[in-house]
């Protein structure tokens, strides 16, 4: 390998959820240079979490509830910054590789260099791609309950998925109404057990399962869906009164800057990793909900970019010569 000196930063990361700001963390406390690039702020989808229940530890002290996904958030790049991580508010636009460095183009005109790069960009929402979903959207279409659900208290309200997200927003948005339709196109969740459990429990959830959501209808603002169903004589379309369209179909990984440097991606387009969440391009580590991985979930994500980091902080040490096993 090339020995390198001069660069901008040790360990460049491109998002700042609880992937990236756990890499941020780790990084730091190694004493590399890290830089986080974050276009939105910091914590991701976490940012729309009203509970955090499951994670390891974050339990509600003297009958309290758990620490919501804003507060952990919070606290996370608190923590990173704490530890002198730096945080720059802009996107990645571009990245190169030229030697043993990395080149990043951010959404603010910055060209930054590093040796190491984390990819912990995260996912984006998947659309249904359906008549209606985009001209309503902000007019009773909606992907995110704790968002817009008080705006529908009351209200006729469908929600659409089948996986964790969508039956955890269900149950909060069977808080605020007594009128929820939950459609699956599946004949079972994907969910975790117990959230599903406790939704096919809730009074105030109708679920439908074979059930898909066709079009959504209105003219200012929705009043009306077309869903088919699977009936015992084949299919079943309905048009029924609606208020309110909660959207969560899952997510498709943002790895287009994974792509454009070569690194492997799943049939998916998930980034491939080994088990130190290297890529197939040297230096350069994806974590989170980008990295192909059996299970999608915040500590998965956390413990994804604390290694990342630290085999990061490995490789540096192998670009300049040191080759000793390096811990922290």
């Amino acid at each position: 390998m090339t020995m390198i000196n001069n660069y901008d930063a040790d360990l460049i990361i491109i998002g700042a959820g609880p992937a990236g700001l756990s890499a941020a963390q780790y990084g730091a406390r190694a004493s590399l240079k890290t830089l986080v690039l974050e276009e939105m702020a910091p914590g991701g989808q976490a940012l729309n979490i009203e509970t955090l229940e499951n994670y390891p530890g974050n339990t509600g002290r003297d009958g309290g509830a758990p620490r919501s996904g804003i507060e952990f958030s919070e606290d996370l790049h608190r923590q990173a910054e704490n530890f002198g991580a730096q945080f720059i508010m802009e996107g990645a636009e571009d990245i190169k590789k030229e030697g043993d460095l990395f080149f990043v183009a951010s959404s603010g005109g910055k060209t930054l260099r590093a040796p190491a790069l984390i990819l912990a960009s995260g996912a984006k929402r998947r659309t249904l791609d359906i008549p209606g979903e985009k001209q309503f959207y902000g007019r009773g279409v909606s992907y995110c309950a704790a968002c817009d659900g008080p705006f529908f208290k009351g209200k006729r309200i469908l929600v659409v998925g089948g996986g964790d997200s969508a039956c955890d927003e269900a149950r909060y948005l069977s808080r605020l109404s007594d009128k929820i339709t939950l459609i699956h196109r599946r004949e079972r969740f994907r969910a975790q057990k117990t959230l599903a459990e406790r939704v096919l429990s809730d009074p105030h959830i109708t679920v439908r399962f074979n059930t898909r959501l066709l079009e959504i209808k209105g003219e200012a603002k929705v009043t009306r869906t077309l869903i088919e169903t699977e009936g015992p004589s084949g299919p079943l379309r309905l048009e029924e009164e609606t208020e309110a369209v909660f959207i969560f179909a899952g997510a498709l990984p943002r790895t287009a800057l994974a792509a454009g440097i070569g690194a492997e991606l799943d049939e998916s387009g998930y980034v491939l990793t080994d088990q130190s969440m290297a890529s197939s391009v040297p230096g350069f580590y994806a974590a989170g909900d980008v990295r192909s991985s059996p299970f999608r979930q915040v500590v998965v994500a956390a413990s994804d970019g604390a290694i990342a980091a630290h085999c990061a902080a490995a490789y540096i040490d192998g670009l300049k010569g040191v080759t000793y096993p390096r811990t922290f």
